[in-house]
């Protein structure tokens, strides 16, 4: 009997060995499950990546300018949203099926994509400082076994700190129930506080080193940092190094910055040692194309070796998820590394 372990297919790599039939599964630790509007009246279209950062004219709102160019975009490597919801749900779930990915998914049409495709959908209890909200509810939905992962938590875009007493309760629920939590430090739409819905949102708390003191008072508690605190590599390096149960995710800045630029950010990681507590993401919002275009970021990273990528892929997020042997089974069917009973 075959067992996969990573070491298994660190070593095949190693020695160049690589799969011909389906690709190796990936683990995706950021996807949405939203409705096809939510950035803007459908089709809308993003650079990805871009070249150049948009340049805000004050004559108009920004609000006008950031339609515009989801409208128009200055780019050739465009990828456009579906104007559907159904087929928002239909191509994400394509795209997870022809990249063999598995996704942390949240958002208000969670259950849709769990009806559709529960196989490939890793179910992920969105978060925010709202009305209605409460450490007792949330409670309640997590210990009812249905979510795997507390995040997105979005509390940055309420301008609210990790370190906040407001989101101690709720973090301190997670660790009680040993659920993994995501939390955005990191970019959001350019222009964000000049966007109505995004007021509160400020970059000052991209600082990853803000979740410090939540980190210390809660030890047990499993954090991946999504975004990996772009652009405040500093200080995502110095967490990382006072705090090894941190991990942190790439999702949207593989595809939504400049190429030189996520990989002069994700090579600074790696060479500062960190290469197994990376683990890929998409942020796949309204653009199911977006799933490839992470992957071939890291597939055509010429600095990682194969081992890494592969570490950055799938290994690290399914150590992170603690995901078990039949599960991984599961996940490499079909694959070169497939296990046979």
């Amino acid at each position: 009997m075959k067992k996969y372990i990573p070491l298994l297919m660190s070593l095949l790599f190693s020695i160049g060995i690589y799969p011909q039939e389906q690709p190796l599964p990936v683990i995706d630790m950021h996807l949405h499950a939203i409705p096809v509007d939510m950035n803007g009246p459908p089709p809308v279209a993003i650079c990805a990546p871009p070249t150049e950062m948009p340049v805000w004219d004050q004559s108009k709102p920004w609000g006008e300018t950031f339609v515009g160019l989801a409208k128009q975009p200055n780019c050739e490597n465009a990828i456009w949203s579906p104007e559907t919801n159904e087929e928002l749900l239909k191509q994400t779930l394509e795209r997870m099926e022809e990249n063999n990915v598995y996704g942390v998914t949240s958002g208000p049409f969670l259950d849709q994509y769990l009806n559709r495709e529960n196989k490939r959908t890793i179910p992920s209890l969105f978060f925010e400082i709202k009305e209605g909200v409460t450490p007792e509810n949330i409670k309640r939905e997590l210990a009812s076994g249905k979510y795997r992962v507390l995040g997105e938590v979005v509390i940055q875009y309420n301008g609210i700190s990790p370190g906040d007493s407001i989101f101690e309760p709720y973090a301190s629920i997670a660790e009680e129930l040993d659920i993994p939590m995501g939390i955005h430090m990191g970019p959001g739409p350019p222009g964000a506080s000049y966007l109505p819905p995004f007021k509160n949102y400020r970059a000052q708390l991209d600082s990853p080193l803000l979740i410090e003191d939540l980190l210390i008072k809660h030890p047990d508690l499993r954090v991946y940092i999504m975004h990996a605190g772009w652009p405040m590599i500093d200080d995502m390096i110095a967490l990382l190094y006072s705090h090894p149960q941190v991990y942190v995710g790439i999702g949207v800045i593989n595809y939504a910055i400049p190429r030189k630029e996520f990989y002069r950010y994700l090579q600074r990681i790696v060479e500062a040692g960190f290469a197994k507590r990376i683990m890929f993401g998409s942020d796949q919002m309204v653009w199911p194309d977006a799933i490839k275009r992470g992957i071939d970021a890291i597939e055509n990273a010429d600095f990682l070796t194969e081992v890494q990528k592969r570490d950055i892929l799938y290994n690290n997020a399914a150590r992170f998820l603690r995901l078990n042997e039949d599960e991984m089974k599961n996940h490499f069917e079909g694959t070169a590394l497939q296990v046979d009973d």
